[in-house]
C-alpha cells in the first residue's frame, strides 16, 4: 500500500492535505503522560485531572490562574518544537507539488515546518492568537510575547533551543501577576483563546481569506489529477475536512483518495475503489514513502 500511495503522489497534478490531531499527535503533541507530567504536575496534584485538555476546561478561581495554566499550554503546544520532524517530512513530500492544506489543528505546525502560510487554512484558530472573549469585534492578535511574560512570570526560562526549563531550585508559581492578564484593547474585557469552542470564536481578516483561498483552489482543480490526502482525522468534527473529501472524491472523476490514520483508517464503500487507507502511524508511514 505505501509503494501504491507514493506513485497516487507521483502521478498527482495537485495534493489536498486534511490533516486532524492525529497528525500532530504523530509528531510527539501527546496531551498525557510524561509530557502533561513535566509540565503540569502541580495543577494535577491541586485539581486531579490526568491531561491537557481536562485541565484547559478547568474553572480556575482567578484569572491569574486560569493564565498561568493556558500560558503554560500554548507555549509547549505552540511555540516548541514538536519532538518529532512529521510536518517536515511531510513538506518534503508535497513541496514541488500544487498543495493546498485545511487543517483544524491550532498549533502552528504547518508554516513552522516551512508550508506557504497562502496554501493553509487554519479552520478552528491558532494558540497563537488571542481575541477579544464577549467579542467586540472580529480581531485577533499575536500572543508570543504576552505568553513568555507569563511563563516567565511562573519561574520558567526559555532556552535558545525554545524549550522550557524550570530551574532545579525553582518550584513554578500556579498564578501570573495581574497585570499580565490580556485585556481586549478595544472594551476592556480580559481575552481569550481563539479557538472555535463556542459561537464566540473569531474569523478574522485572515480567515476569511484563507477560506476563500481554499474554496478558489478546489474550483480550479476539479478537472485535474487530485489526491485528497487525509492524515489523522477523526470524528469529533468530521464534516470539515473527512466527509467533504468523500464527497469529493467520489463527485470529481479524476480524484482520489487516501487516509492515514491510526486505529482510524477507512473510505466508504462508494469510493473504495479510489481509495488507499492505511491503518499505521503517519510519521512511520512517510518515513516509508520517502525510503521506497
Amino acid at each position: 500500500m505505501v509503494l501504491e500511495l507514493r506513485q497516487m503522489l507521483e502521478q498527482a497534478e495537485a495534493v489536498i492535505v486534511g490533516a486532524g490531531a492525529g497528525l500532530s499527535t504523530s509528531a510527539g503533541f501527546i496531551y498525557t503522560g510524561e509530557r502533561f507530567n513535566t509540565y503540569f504536575k502541580d495543577f494535577a496534584e491541586k485539581y486531579h485531572f490526568r491531561d491537557m485538555y481536562s485541565g484547559g476546561f478547568y474553572p480556575y478561581n482567578t484569572l491569574e490562574e486560569h493564565w498561568a495554566y493556558w500560558s503554560r499550554y500554548i507555549y509547549i503546544n505552540r511555540y516548541m518544537d514538536a519532538p518529532k520532524p512529521v510536518y517536515n517530512k511531510l513538506y518534503e513530500l508535497v513541496q514541488d507539488k500544487d498543495y493546498f492544506v485545511i487543517t483544524t489543528n491550532v498549533d502552528h505546525c504547518f508554516q513552522k515546518a516551512g508550508f506557504d502560510k497562502h496554501r493553509l487554512y487554519y479552520t478552528q484558530g491558532d494558540y497563537g492568537l488571542f481575541q477579544c472573549s464577549k467579542p467586540c469585534h472580529e480581531k485577533t492578535y499575536d500572543n508570543e510575547k504576552s505568553i513568555c511574560e507569563m511563563v516567565k512570570a511562573q519561574g520558567y526560562q526559555i532556552g535558545t533551543d525554545h524549550q522550557l526549563y524550570l530551574p532545579e531550585d525553582v518550584t513554578a508559581k500556579m498564578s501570573i501577576p495581574s497585570e499580565l492578564i490580556p485585556h481586549c484593547p478595544k472594551c476592556g474585557r480580559p481575552m481569550s483563546m481563539n479557538l472555535r469552542a463556542d459561537d464566540t470564536f473569531v474569523q478574522d481578516e485572515g480567515w476569511y481569506r484563507a477560506a476563500r483561498q481554499y474554496e478558489l483552489f478546489l474550483k480550479q482543480h476539479k478537472d485535474k489529477k487530485v489526491l485528497f490526502l487525509e492524515l489523522g482525522v477523526g470524528y469529533n468534527t468530521p464534516s470539515i475536512i473527512k466527509y467533504n473529501f468523500w464527497r469529493m472524491t467520489q463527485k470529481w472523476k479524476n480524484a482520489a483518495y487516501a487516509c492515514l490514520n491510526y486505529g482510524e483508517a477507512y473510505a466508504p464503500n462508494e469510493i473504495e475503489k479510489k481509495s488507499i487507507c492505511i491503518n499505521a502511524d503517519i510519521y512511520t508511514v512517510i518515513e516509508q514513502i520517502k525510503g521506497v
